[in-house]
């Protein structure tokens, strides 16, 4: 049999809205009446309905989890995958559920997200960064929603944003670069649509005319972030005759595909080419050599996002933002010392 909050109110003899209170954690009830309540619902097996409770409290405890982009990156990037997983430990010590949302492109039947979020009475949203983003989520950014943006800069007045310093992680890459005597500075790029790469590739010019060191536009190639696309553009980049001094990729994963193609030319690194990738993902410790790297503190990102997408969602803050600092990680790819103990460095250097 399936009961109703009225069949367990008159077998508890209160009223319908009592239960309703006791299942909502109302302080204003009596401990006896409280108890002979839970003792009837324990009884009877009686669950409360999900839906009717969210209608209630004008709360469903879910939280709306978007990758906005057209790329074919969506969640199987090891950073995202990294982020999500330390959003997912935060946000669920409050009491939310995630509900992941196809992307708008696969999803058009069913509306766009604004109207998704409202069908599901979603409490907030965090939003991933991708390429070519859709029109629609500035107009969730600018609704009633909550949203916390991961390498996205939302500006809506119930909105947030956290992200890694961009323009520093191209800094710290192009002065370890001059401190190895490097002045010919090759870079894979993500795509030219995407935010976070742009700002990463504005760094870099900026740290580079710092330093003296010319900026060549034929030694910057678009990737996509993943391996293949890495491995595709250094190819590109070694076919012009030239050969860098060194390298940086905007991803670990594009950093091992470019590694794939340089050692395929019979070059060596870091004495032909010096390597430096971003992200610290865990094959970057394992590949030959270990890659050096930008480490984004990803647990820091999904543990900051919840909190502060928490704290939207009880207007406990407006609108924020957090940068993140990145770390440089060096290891045997671009200036570490080897196994043998001896420092492994470009050979090859020109200029002072």
């Amino acid at each position: 049999m399936k009961y109703t909050i009225k069949d367990i109110a008159k077998m508890a003899g209160v009223s319908p809205s009592t239960v309703s209170k006791i299942l909502n954690n109302y302080h204003d009830i009596g401990e006896d009446t409280k108890k002979a309540v839970l003792e009837v619902m324990e009884k009877t097996g009686y669950r409360p309905s999900y839906s009717a409770k969210a209608l209630a409290t004008k709360k469903s405890n879910i939280i709306g989890v978007i990758y906005a982009g057209k790329i074919n990156a969506d969640f199987n990037h090891p950073f995202f995958v990294d982020v999500i997983n330390a959003f997912k430990k935060n946000i669920g010590e409050f009491g939310y559920d995630l509900l992941f949302f196809s992307n708008e492109k696969f999803a058009s039947s069913k509306g766009d997200y604004l109207s998704r979020c409202r069908h599901y009475q979603i409490d907030g949203c965090i939003i991933i960064n991708g390429d070519d983003i859709e029109a629609s989520i500035d107009e969730l950014d600018h609704s009633e929603i909550p949203c916390i943006g991961v390498d996205l800069p939302l500006s809506g007045k119930t909105s947030g944003y956290v992200t890694t310093d961009n323009y520093q992680v191209s800094a710290k890459v192009v002065e370890h670069f001059y401190l190895l005597g490097c002045r010919e500075i090759a870079y894979i790029a993500g795509n030219p649509k995407s935010v976070v790469s742009n700002l990463r590739t504005e760094g870099l010019e900026r740290a580079m005319q710092k330093f003296g060191i010319p900026f060549r536009e034929e030694w910057v190639v678009h990737g996509d972030y993943f391996e293949e696309s890495g491995y595709e553009a250094m190819k590109k980049l070694l076919s012009h005759g030239e050969v860098p001094q060194a390298l940086f990729a905007a991803s670990d994963l594009m950093a091992l595909g470019a590694i794939r193609a340089i050692k395929e030319e019979g070059l060596r690194i870091p004495e032909d080419i010096a390597v430096v990738g971003c992200d610290d993902i865990d094959a970057a410790r394992l590949v030959d050599p270990p890659l050096s790297t930008v480490k984004q503190d990803k647990e820091k990102i999904g543990k900051l996002a919840a909190y502060m997408l928490r704290d939207l969602m009880d207007k406990r803050t407006d609108s924020c933002s957090i940068l993140v600092e990145p770390e440089l990680i060096v290891r045997q790819s671009c200036g570490a010392k080897s196994r043998d103990g001896s420092n492994r460095v470009p050979v090859r250097q020109t200029g002072p």
